[in-house]
């Protein structure tokens, strides 16, 4: 038997650890409280309780959002943990139990292109009319552990373009290859001719991300740009909603700066023409040669039910972006 002090505080209940982690994983508690659908002062105070039960700072709170402390680190592998086995065993008890229909947890990243991200959720609804489906929008890694700890069931995402190989028990479908848009200063010679090298973007200061939106896709870009810049490094834009606002930040900058997009376009299509007429004399070019693209796929867990798989599996094959 467990002394108390080796159990868990009395008061906490699941709901609290599933605000935890919601925080945790957007970063603020803006974006957590959006997504867990509550109130922010309602999920300010459960995050304090939380942490009077527990007895310890759990969340570093700072102007650009939170930092897990050494504790809260702890505190949110275990949340995961629990909240999985709990999902799961519910999952397995009703089927056990004969009821209903099959059920899934469905994450699409965001700032996925618009075009794929409609088109898959428009064929998943239409092919899944024996399906509970539950629709989440969260960032993935590029391990899709969301998936792996069962705090999801299946994801569109973009893939890790280092590695493409998924660990166990994960399956995948690959949907396509996707390359971002960069916009340069109407003035730079990179306009003139449409196109910008690897080099050349490298010495220029270049805003993207921020990282926690596609950790995978950023770490890979970076890599490339530094092997033309050993120093080189992102700028996060400080507007990420806003493209118009972005351009008119990079614009009046006081070096040569350029905004790199996300994975927008697929590799061999034409580039959507600028009709915005806010550009602030910013102008977008493609990268020539590019080795910055990302592969769209679809991820699941192979632990699902078979007629579900194929499901997914007949889903991700009839995209066409």
């Amino acid at each position: 038997m467990l002394d108390s002090e080796d159990s868990a505080p009395q008061g906490i209940e699941l709901r609290h650890l599933r605000y935890f982690v919601a925080v945790a994983e957007a970063g603020t508690f803006t974006h957590a409280a959006e997504r867990m659908y509550v109130g922010q002062p309602t999920l300010s105070q459960q995050i304090r309780r939380l942490e009077e039960f527990v007895g310890t700072p759990l969340l570093q709170r700072r102007r650009e959002g939170v930092r897990l402390t050494e504790a809260g680190i702890v505190l949110l592998e275990e949340s995961r943990a629990v909240l999985s086995l709990v999902d799961h065993g519910v999952s397995r008890t009703r089927r056990a139990a004969g009821l209903g229909r099959s059920r899934l947890r469905f994450i699409v990243q965001p700032h996925l292109p618009s075009t794929l991200a409609a088109e898959a959720v428009s064929r998943l609804r239409s092919a899944a009319a024996d399906v509970d489906v539950t629709w989440l929008e969260t960032a993935l890694d590029a391990e899709f552990s969301s998936i792996l700890d069962r705090r999801a069931d299946a994801a569109l995402g973009w893939m890790s373009p280092a590695d493409r190989t998924l660990p166990d028990p994960l399956d995948v479908m690959e949907i396509g290859v996707f390359e971002p848009e960069v916009w340069v200063p109407e003035q730079h010679p990179a306009a003139a001719h449409g196109g910008i090298g690897l080099d050349d973007l490298a010495r220029m200061d270049i805003i993207h991300g921020p990282r926690r939106l596609d950790p995978g896709t950023y770490d890979a870009w970076r890599t490339v740009l530094r092997t033309g810049n050993p120093r080189f490094d992102f700028t996060d834009p400080p507007f990420r909603q806003s493209l118009p606002m972005t351009l008119a930040f990079a614009a009046t900058g006081s070096r040569p700066s350029a905004v790199l997009t996300g994975p927008c376009h697929r590799v061999g299509s034409e580039a959507r023409p600028a009709t915005d007429a806010a550009c602030h004399q910013m102008v977008p070019v493609r990268v020539e040669r590019s080795r910055l693209s990302a592969t769209a796929g679809l991820v699941w867990s192979a632990d699902l039910p078979r007629e579900v798989q194929q499901m997914l599996f007949d889903t991700a094959e009839n995209i066409a972006v």
